[in-house]
């Protein structure tokens, strides 16, 4: 079989493997569960780069392969997902429907450009911050308002749809973003976490 089957693929076909599956459940209206693998992907993604660095004398073949998978699998996850999600919601009026089309346009737009610039540059040097707001940013955002979609109300789904539209912009945008660190990484973590708490908690305690 052609493509790379070990250990530092694992994270990034799961992360992929999730967010066909959120896609599926949005469709068929499950967006709670489509929600929650929105943020199994997102965790997924937090490692896989990790995890794919531990294997010593990675091949050129290897590298960029893993530069490929990690942006599709992204772009899944991170551009379709949400909108699909949204769509699931209530985004289904004449003004909103563009949005559906913007956002995930907006995250092919970006991946597809650090590809670019990821195969070029000197592997050695390390990142030290991201031109505009990272893709993955999407498994915290939209869980977030998700939330307090029944405090909402008649609002949730223009709140969501703008949304969508300002965080598709900030993907494009040139504004500068310090590179997370462990501290930070754990602290998106606890966040993660707190967010699938509330998010269980309004639906089997509290039925919203």
């Amino acid at each position: 079989m052609i493509g790379f089957y070990d250990y530092t693929v694992i994270l990034t076909y799961l992360g992929f493997s999730s967010g066909m599956i959120g896609i599926f459940l949005a469709i068929t209206g499950n967006t709670f569960w489509a929600v929650m693998c929105l943020m199994f992907s997102g965790l997924c993604d937090m490692f896989d780069g990790r995890v794919a660095r531990t294997k010593k004398k990675r091949t050129n073949e290897e590298r960029h392969f893993g530069i490929q998978l990690d942006s599709l699998s992204d772009l899944v996850c991170f551009g379709v997902l949400p909108a699909i999600i949204g769509y699931s919601l209530g985004i289904k009026c004449t003004y909103l429907v563009p949005l559906i089309i913007i956002y995930p346009l907006a995250a092919l737009i970006r991946l597809a450009y650090f590809n670019v610039l990821e195969i070029t540059r000197n592997s050695s040097t390390p990142v030290k911050e991201y031109t505009g707001l990272p893709v993955t940013s999407s498994a915290l955002i939209f869980p977030f308002l998700y939330i307090f979609r029944k405090f909402l109300g008649k609002y949730f789904v223009l709140i969501y749809g703008i949304v969508l539209f300002v965080v598709a912009v900030l993907f494009i945008s040139k504004i500068k973003i310090k590179k997370p660190g462990i501290k930070v990484m754990i602290g998106f973590i606890v966040v993660g976490v707190i967010e699938i708490l509330l998010i269980l908690a309004g639906k089997f305690l509290w039925n919203i």
